[in-house]
């Protein structure tokens, strides 16, 4: 288990990531809002633009800041650093 960076500071559990999703397409805005209305929605991204939603395996929606390519590389290499 390790933590991933997920941008200001957030980390996430590796092991809890299920996948990692453009936050762009229709599915992706209807499970963002299904997210909100269940109370499982989190905001990671200070206020910036979210660049990527992060499904756990407790159906917590993360909205990143940070590019979904960007936190897969920090998965791979195990990198908790912004």
């Amino acid at each position: 288990m390790k933590p991933i960076g997920i941008g200001f500071g957030n980390m996430v559990i590796d092991e809890r990531i299920v996948c990692i999703v453009n936050p762009d397409s229709a599915p992706s805005k209807r499970l963002k809002e299904e997210a909100k209305n269940q109370q499982k929605l989190i905001d990671a991204t200070v206020g910036r633009k979210t660049r990527a939603l992060i499904i756990t395996d407790s159906n917590h929606v993360i909205m990143s800041a940070i590019n979904p390519e960007t936190i897969a590389s920090r998965i791979e290499k195990g990198d908790k650093d912004e």
